[in-house]
């Protein structure tokens, strides 16, 4: 079937399937329930995640970063991830209050496999698991808890095809312009190129808790 790009479109995923090889062993089996010593060393080490979050209307995925281990590990079922200060849209939180499904992806700088989990999420401002996700005397204003469904390491494919982590793929800050410059292109604002990158600026330097 064509849509109105004249491009085919798939139907059902029995239509989709047929289209692909069966998956090998190792990919059929290695989704697990809970972490194991593996994937505990991998949040351990990850310094940046991608999660995936979705309501009625669309989708988002948003990047969260902090020191290697910052996501907290409560037991072999359950994460928490800390709410750091960021643009205040709040775009994962109020998907996960509509919708609490989520897909994460963990990486680690230099390492081309990638640990993915899938589960369910929930809003904490929890007291004792906010103090405990203190950094520089400022706790989070909330965390996401998530309860793992899913947990399984994704292979290098991806990565090595893009070559992340290769230094002659890493692109000179200057080749793009500021962000303060590409914002005030897009939107319309009263505040000048300098005075967004002003606050950009602000933000990095005094805002990172």
């Amino acid at each position: 079937m064509a849509d109105g790009h004249s491009r085919v479109v798939v139907e059902g995923e029995a239509e989709l399937r047929n289209m692909y090889p069966e998956p090998a062993e190792l990919a059929r089996k290695k989704c697990l329930s809970k972490l194991d010593e593996h994937c505990r060393k991998f949040i351990a080490l990850s310094p940046f995640l991608c999660i995936g979050t979705s309501r009625p209307d669309g989708g988002d995925v948003s990047p969260r970063g902090d020191a290697p281990g910052f996501v907290m590990v409560l037991d072999d079922n359950t994460i928490v991830i800390p709410d750091r200060p960021g643009n205040n849209r709040l775009d994962s939180l109020s998907n996960v209050v509509a919708n609490p499904h989520v897909g994460i992806l963990f990486l680690i700088p230099g390492i081309e496999e990638t640990l993915r989990i899938n589960g369910v999420a929930r809003v904490t401002t929890d007291a004792d698991i906010l103090a405990r996700m203190e950094v520089n005397g400022k706790r989070p204003r909330s965390a996401l808890v998530v309860e793992i469904r899913q947990a399984f390491l994704h292979c290098a494919k991806a990565l090595r095809r893009s070559r992340l982590w290769d230094d002659d793929y890493r692109v000179e800050r200057k080749t793009l312009p500021t962000l303060g410059r590409m914002l005030t292109d897009q939107i319309e604002t009263d505040l000048t190129e300098q005075e967004a990158e002003a606050r950009v600026r602000d933000s990095l330097r005094n805002k990172l808790y």
